[in-house]
C-alpha cells in the first residue's frame, strides 16, 4: 500500500508544471515546497468537488431520482467514504500483522510464540477501542 493519496499528482507532472512555470530563483531543493503546494492545491480542488457531487445527491438531481433524504444522505456519505477512506486504525494494524504472523508461523513455527500467546494478544487488541 502506498502512503501516497490517490489526488497526489504524480511527480513526473508537478516537475513539468514547475518546468513550464516562470523561472524562479530558488535552489533546486526548494523544489519539493513547490510540490507540496502543488498537493494541497490537487486536494483542495478535489475536496471541493467531492462536496459539490455530494450536495448535487442531496439537494440537486438526486432529488428526481431518490425520494427519501435519509437515503441521498447515506448515498452521499458512501460515496465520500469510497473516495475518502480512512486509514486502518492502530488496532487494525495490529490484529492484521498477528494473522500475518501467525499465517508465516505454519510454515516455520517461530521460538517463543504459539497460539495461547497469539490467542492472549489477540483478545487484548479486539479489547482496545476501534479509534
Amino acid at each position: 500500500m502506498t502512503d501516497q493519496h490517490p489526488l497526489t499528482p504524480p511527480t513526473e507532472l508537478v516537475q513539468e508544471w514547475i518546468a513550464e512555470a516562470p523561472p524562479l530563483k530558488v535552489s533546486r531543493s526548494r523544489q519539493k515546497d513547490y510540490y507540496c503546494i502543488a498537493e494541497q492545491a490537487a486536494q483542495w480542488g478535489a475536496d471541493q468537488e467531492l462536496k459539490a457531487c455530494r450536495m448535487e445527491i442531496i439537494d440537486g438531481a438526486g432529488l428526481f431520482i431518490i425520494g427519501e433524504t435519509s437515503d441521498r444522505v447515506e448515498l452521499a456519505n458512501d460515496l465520500r467514504n469510497a473516495r475518502r477512506p480512512k486509514p486502518p486504525s492502530l488496532k487494525e494494524q495490529a490484529l492484521e500483522a498477528l494473522d500475518e504472523a501467525l499465517f508465516l508461523a505454519d510454515d516455520d513455527p517461530p521460538e517463543g510464540i504459539c497460539s495461547y500467546q497469539a490467542d492472549i494478544i489477540r483478545r487484548a487488541l479486539e479489547a482496545l477501542p476501534n479509534d
